[in-house]
């Protein structure tokens, strides 16, 4: 038994399970009760805390606090527990977890509230993050956050199993494992469904041992759970709800700023067939229908009419805002050495760098289906944070929050866009006005005016190479609002901590420049935040500020390059002593792309960056066409995200990421004209076709370190390798995100 690698167990937070069995009436005694129910089970399964089910026929259900928005989290957190309990992966199914404190994400929600809090200490934020229990989605946190969690329940029902064998058996229990969902003996076994009324009533010892050898299924690139129900289309999307005597609605909002409705034409919107009510606020009008069309087809009818904001927002009023920000006094948010002294009478390279909005455009538009029976309001809808859900629903409709069930559905595609609650509030008013259930869908032109975009954002570098070519000082300027502590005041409003918090911060946000500080061993430098009013708002998209702080470094670091006349990766590498694992990733797409040195006409560029305690680096192939097209030919990817769960999610998820950042870096962006936003329809996006999508290799590093972020991981250093690809390709350097948008 020494052998064996223990985990201290606590037993509160596995045995809470609802009361099957003595073992979890005396967690559940212990507590508190201000915490609603946990899981259900059926009359054939049988409860193993807070994250396991077990059937009589041996099924195992676990449940799954995240969304799953495509990212494949209703396979890896399942697989980490199955490998752990011993379970037949044919026999695991995946159920979405209740609306408890219990499981909330401490990862996310530290990344949440850092923004809020600032220098707060770290023990009062750590303390205040774990009693606001926010489930949250997002940050590549999946994993990282559940892999401890998970390891124990299934060690934990585990070792109730062999209990309830060795009873049987007459042996040591330590003496039993599992394995392909039984427990076994020597030549003795039994399945799963057979112990599992009896393993319920047992105790989970104070010492469990945790998986360290046999068969495993980490590591395995098992199917995917939710793949048969969205082949075979049995799978539930927010479209798919259907209740009984159920309405649709579809809404218009107005332009971005201090807006009010002004009119509509109601008379117009009443000839439209199935029309059946308008339900006005200040902010918005959406028509009832009988189905959705004519909903949408009689608010275009009505044509809403909205006042315009006294401050106008367009392109010109956007560009102004970010280089008026550099005017201003910045935060300097990290430094080394003594940046001053090595710039003081040095010749310096300089360079600026800018990127325009970015919009979420997931391909499943804002859907929330809302019904109120006897004062109880349920919703559902996909939502990355389900508790702030259903307190801007019950906010939006005079409920307390008790009073509200938050059903999560799938969701097709989030990128960040579903953190935000305007549609639940919205959804739940509607319910409350007509009486019945009410599904409201935002037509796509909604989802693009109404974002809450990635930001635009500007950066100003500076650098000094020394006479050898290595480079000794660096400072990056970035002009971008206070997008993290915006977020954060938007989604804990009812927060009074976050208030108080957000009341004494100084100037600068750290979520707004998250990224910045480069890899490479630089002995001066310095980061600086200057906050810009652009006045859109913003909020959390795919890989955050990552996705423009990796173009400003890995553009730049190709620039100086450059200029100290050294190879690109060459120039990369002697930086990296102190970061083995990006070295590695670098040097591997370098030799998996057949790096040319991204010499003139080669049209090869190369970035690298670190993220989520993961590592890639990317190796593109690019030109620009005839009539004036970014083209990729292939892209190159070699990843270190730690020990990997699951091999296909993981390439899945860094293929997926190269293509939204080829997206990012050649379009998915929108001007603004009087405080709307351009574009309108998913043709003038200039999404990358599959005709357009380029030769994709990804090499998944082995490694044994702690599992990192696989999501978000390969979206910034994509745009960076594009812009160094077509400066060897046509000798420019192009400096503005989207590519080629300086030019139109």
């Amino acid at each position: 038994m020494a052998a064996h690698l223990r985990a201290k167990i606590d037993r509160r937070t596995l045995l809470i399970g609802g009361g099957a069995g003595l073992g979890l009436l005396v967690a559940w005694a212990a507590w508190p009760r201000t915490y609603p129910p946990n899981l259900t089970a059926d009359a054939d399964e049988n409860l193993f805390g807070a994250w396991l089910k077990i059937g009589t026929d041996g099924h195992v259900t676990v449940a799954v606090p995240q969304c799953e928005e495509g990212q494949g989290v209703y396979t890896a957190l399942p697989q980490i527990l199955a490998d752990e309990l011993g379970a037949d992966w044919k026999l695991v199914g995946v159920e979405p977890a209740p609306l408890n404190p219990l499981y909330a994400n401490a990862l996310a929600a530290e990344t949440l509230f850092e923004a809020a809090f600032g220098e707060m200490p770290d023990r009062l934020r750590a303390r205040h993050i774990r009693s606001s229990g926010l489930m949250l989605t997002g940050g590549s946190t999946s994993v990282r956050n559940f892999t401890g969690e998970l390891r124990q329940a299934g060690a934990a029902a585990r070792a109730l199993l062999c209990k309830a064998a060795a009873r049987r058996w007459d042996v040591d229990w330590e003496e039993c494992t599992t394995g392909d969902g039984m427990v076994l003996h020597g030549g003795q076994k039994l399945g799963f469904g057979a112990l599992a009324a009896e393993a319920a009533d047992e105790r989970v010892p104070g010492d469990v041992p945790l998986r360290n050898a046999g068969p495993r299924l980490l590591g395995q690139p098992l199917p995917r759970l939710d793949a048969p129900a969205k082949v075979d289309g049995t799978a539930v999307f927010a479209g798919d709800v259907r209740l009984p005597n159920m309405v649709y609605a579809s809404i218009r909002q107005g332009p971005i700023g201090d807006t009010r409705l002004a009119r509509i034409d109601r008379a117009e919107g009443d000839k439209i067939p199935g029309m059946l009510a308008v339900v006005t606020t200040d902010q918005w009008v959406a028509a009832v229908a009988s189905n959705w069309w004519a909903a949408d087809r009689a608010l275009d009818a009505m044509r809403p009419r909205f006042r315009t904001p006294s401050d106008v927002i367009n392109d010109d009023s956007i560009e102004a805002a970010l280089s008026a920000a550099f005017d201003g006094k910045g935060a300097r948010l990290a430094k080394a050495g003594n940046l001053a002294a090595d710039f003081r009478g040095a010749r310096v390279v300089a360079a600026e760098y800018r990127v325009g909005l970015a919009l979420h455009a997931p391909l499943e538009p804002m859907t929330v289906t809302a019904q109120i029976v006897d004062g109880r309001l349920s919703l559902w809808l996909p939502t990355q944070a389900p508790g702030l859900a259903r307190a801007a629903a019950a906010r939006a409709a005079g409920l307390s929050e008790a009073d509200v069930t938050i059903h999560p559905t799938l969701a097709g595609g989030s990128f960040g866009a579903r953190l935000e609650q305007d549609g639940a509030a919205q959804a739940a008013l509607l319910a409350q006005r007509i009486g019945r259930p009410v599904q409201l869908v935002w037509p796509r032109g909604e989802e693009f005016r109404q974002d809450r975009y990635r930001t635009a954002a500007a950066g100003r570098l500076t650098a000094k190479l020394d006479q050898a070519g290595r480079l000794t000082g660096w400072l990056a300027k970035i002009a971008a609002p206070n997008s993290g502590r915006e977020l954060s005041e938007r989604l804990l409003a009812g927060d009074g901590l976050v208030g108080a918090a957000m009341a004494l911060r100084g100037s600068g946000d750290r979520a707004a420049i998250d990224g910045a500080l480069p890899p490479y061993a630089i002995p001066n430098l310095a980061i600086d935040h200057h906050p810009a009013e652009i006045g859109i708002p913003t909020g959390y998209w795919r890989s955050g500020a990552h996705s423009y702080t990796c173009f400003f470094t890995e553009s730049f670091i190709d620039e100086l390059a450059h200029v100290a006349e050294q190879e690109a990766v060459s120039f990369r590498m002697a930086m990296l002593a102190s970061q083995p694992r990006l070295a590695r990733c670098l040097q591997l797409a370098a030799q998996l792309g057949g790096w040319q040195g991204g010499v003139p006409g080669s049209g090869q560029g190369i970035a690298c960056h670190s993220l989520r305690g993961s590592h890639i680096a990317v190796m593109a192939e690019a030109s620009l066409t005839g009539d004036r097209r970014v083209k990729v030919e292939r892209l190159v990817a070699a990843v270190d995200c730690g020990r990997v769960v699951n091999p296909d999610l993981v390439r899945q998820q860094i293929e997926g990421g190269l293509v939204f950042g080829l997206a990012a870096a050649t379009g998915c962006s929108t001007g603004f004209t009087e405080n709307v936003a351009d574009v309108r329809q998913w043709s003038e996006l200039g999404l990358p076709t599959l005709a357009d999508s380029p030769d994709i290799t990804v090499e998944i590093v082995p490694s044994v370190a702690e599992p990192g972020g696989a999501s978000e991981l390969a979206v910034p250093p994509v745009a960076p390798a594009i812009a160094n690809a077509l400066q060897a390709a046509t000798g420019v350097r192009f400096r503005r995100l989207p590519l080629l948008s300086d030019m139109e």
